[in-house]
C-alpha cells in the first residue's frame, strides 16, 4: 500500500535576530511606504535561511514538510526543521504566525500526495536564531544551504508563499519589539 503524504504542511522561515541597526529607506522601499512610516533592516542585519532542493537544484526554499498522521503543526515544524538542518528548535524562539496559505500543488509533486488531492494548507512558522549557525542538510532533501540578507532571499525562493512569509519578516520583527518594549 502506497503511503501519501497529507494536504497539510509547514514552512518555517528561520531567520537571525536582527541588531537594531535600523535604515528607513530599506523596508519603505519593500512595501512602499513613505520613509517616516517605516522602519528597515539593513542586508546584513537580518539573515534567512534558504535550502536548494535535491530532487529540482536551483531552487530554494525555507523548511517545509507536511505533517504526519496524529502530529500537531508545532510537531511538524520541530521534526522538519531537525531532519533538514539538524537543529533543535526547541532551544530557539519558534513561532506559528497563525497564517495559512492554500495553494495548488505543483504537478511535479502531485504523485507523492493522494490521487483526489490537488490542494495543500501550509502553516506558517518563524524560527529566531541568535546569530548564523551552520546546519547539517540531509542530502536526499537538499544539496545546498545559504544564509542571506532577506530581501535576497526573498527574491531567490520558489515559491510565493514562501517569498510573502519573507518580506513579512520586518513587520513581524517590529511588531514583537513592539509589544516587548510596552510590557516593559
Amino acid at each position: 500500500m502506497k503511503h501519501y503524504k497529507q494536504p497539510v504542511s509547514v514552512l518555517v522561515v528561520i531567520y537571525t535576530a536582527p541588531s537594531t541597526e535600523l535604515i528607513t529607506s530599506d523596508l519603505a522601499a519593500v512595501v512602499g511606504q513613505p520613509s517616516r512610516m517605516a522602519s528597515g533592516f539593513t542586508r546584513t542585519g537580518l539573515q534567512v535561511l534558504l535550502l536548494e532542493r535535491a530532487d529540482y537544484p536551483d531552487y530554494w526554499q525555507s523548511v517545509t514538510g507536511s505533517c504526519e498522521a496524529g502530529e500537531t503543526l508545532v510537531e511538524t515544524a520541530l521534526r522538519e526543521v531537525r531532519e533538514e538542518t539538524g537543529l533543535d528548535a526547541r532551544q530557539y524562539p519558534l513561532s506559528d504566525w497563525q497564517s495559512q496559505n492554500v495553494y495548488e500543488i505543483y504537478p511535479q509533486w502531485r504523485y507523492r500526495y493522494p490521487p483526489d488531492i490537488a490542494h495543500n494548507t501550509e502553516h506558517v512558522f518563524g524560527l529566531e536564531l541568535p546569530c548564523v549557525v551552520p546546519v547539517q542538510l540531509e542530502p536526499r532533501e537538499h544539496l545546498n544551504f545559504q544564509w542571506l540578507a532577506w530581501q535576497d532571499a526573498a527574491e531567490k525562493v520558489f515559491s510565493p508563499s514562501n517569498r510573502a512569509a519573507i518580506l513579512e519578516l520586518p513587520h513581524r520583527i517590529q511588531t514583537k519589539a513592539r509589544v516587548q518594549r510596552k510590557s516593559q
